[in-house]
């Protein structure tokens, strides 16, 4: 089946300390959203790219292109004011049934094997979310105060979710609900069973200056 990824990128630059968003800060030689789109590409040159900006960073995106020569085909689709609506929109950009993923724009060190999984796995059970073990005790908080919680029970969720895009459309339908922080959340409010496979611990979301130091060590060592 033909693949597809909606990568979203509509963060800003506070919590990097940046005024410019953090997908498009120079990294390891150019714009981190380049180095996510790329991984993609070097997994399947055939595969569909929608990326989802925030309309008043698509010139500042055409700039970049330019400058930095990227010429990866992929068309641009408009964010919403949530990752629902940026993502709702993204999707209408697929027109045709197809495996569709959903990544993080600032998640440049998502792996072959990572991406393998999640397209393998959802062609075969209908969708895939990529998770990591948690290696750090973990605490549940509440009323109560807190209490300690078997940490094997929990899993770290990453990007790309993948699903049958038909699926995922019509999950989209549904009316916003503030629980919905992934695409996870989404397809499984609407009644649907979610499939786990194997992440890799590399593939973080680079949001503050400390990310930008590890991702590139993380970086040099794939690349070595």
């Amino acid at each position: 089946m033909n693949k597809s990824v909606i990568i979203v990128a509509g963060g800003s630059g506070s919590r990097m300390q940046s005024e410019l968003p953090k997908q498009f800060i120079k990294w390891c030689g150019k714009p981190i959203l380049m180095h996510t789109i790329q991984r993609f590409v070097e997994f399947d040159s055939q595969m569909q790219i929608v990326l989802v900006l925030p309309k008043d960073q698509m010139e500042l995106w055409n700039m970049l292109c330019t400058e930095y020569n990227f010429t990866v085909g992929h068309s641009v689709a408009c964010g919403g004011a949530t990752r629902f609506e940026s993502v709702k929109n993204g999707l209408e950009k697929i027109s045709q049934e197809c495996l569709v993923g959903v990544h993080d724009g600032v998640r440049p060190l998502v792996s072959a094997q990572t991406l393998k999984n999640c397209y393998n796995t959802a062609a075969k059970h209908g969708c895939a979310i990529p998770v990591t073990d948690v290696i750090e005790s973990i605490r549940e908080v509440g009323e109560f105060g807190s209490k300690a919680v078997a940490r094997a029970n929990y899993k770290m969720v990453q990007t790309p979710q993948v699903f049958f895009s038909s699926k995922l459309k019509a999950t989209y339908e549904q009316p916003y609900r503030d629980f919905f922080t992934d695409d996870a959340s989404v397809y499984e409010a609407a009644g649907n069973t979610i499939t786990l496979t194997e992440g890799n611990l590399e593939n973080i979301k680079i949001t503050t200056p400390m990310d930008l130091v590890v991702g590139e060590v993380l970086m040099h060592r794939s690349s070595s």
